[in-house]
């Protein structure tokens, strides 16, 4: 089994910055990448970005420029680092993991962009 867990959610105020880490336990065999995802109560669930093992990137078009992916594989653990943050950036954040066999979900964690 896998757990996903991620931290780093809270209120931030427009303009500012947050970053979100998923640490990622348990039989861990055959990553092929991992990442992030958002949903609100109005979308679906949408890509924000994800980054494989061989450490190639991808970013959903809304976040391009303001967001940027990175993993520290020794500590199995994802980040993403927020920047101008905007309004429509709220939602629930999901860590996504895939491996040769399946993949994971995160339980997600919140993320309020207010002033």
């Amino acid at each position: 089994q896998v757990q996903l867990v991620e931290s780093g959610g809270g209120l931030v105020q427009p303009g500012g910055s947050l970053r979100l880490s998923c640490t990622a336990s348990g039989s861990l065999f055959s990553i092929k990448a991992m990442g992030w995802y958002r949903q609100t109560p109005e979308k679906e669930r949408e890509l924000v970005a994800f980054i494989t093992s061989g450490g190639l990137t991808n970013y959903g078009d809304s976040v391009k420029g303001r967001f940027t992916i990175s993993r520290d594989d020794a500590k199995n653990t994802v980040y993403i680092q927020m920047s101008s943050l905007k309004p429509e950036d709220t939602a629930v954040y999901y860590c996504h993991l895939v491996t040769l066999e399946n993949q994971y979900w995160g339980q997600g964690t919140r993320v309020t962009v207010s002033s």
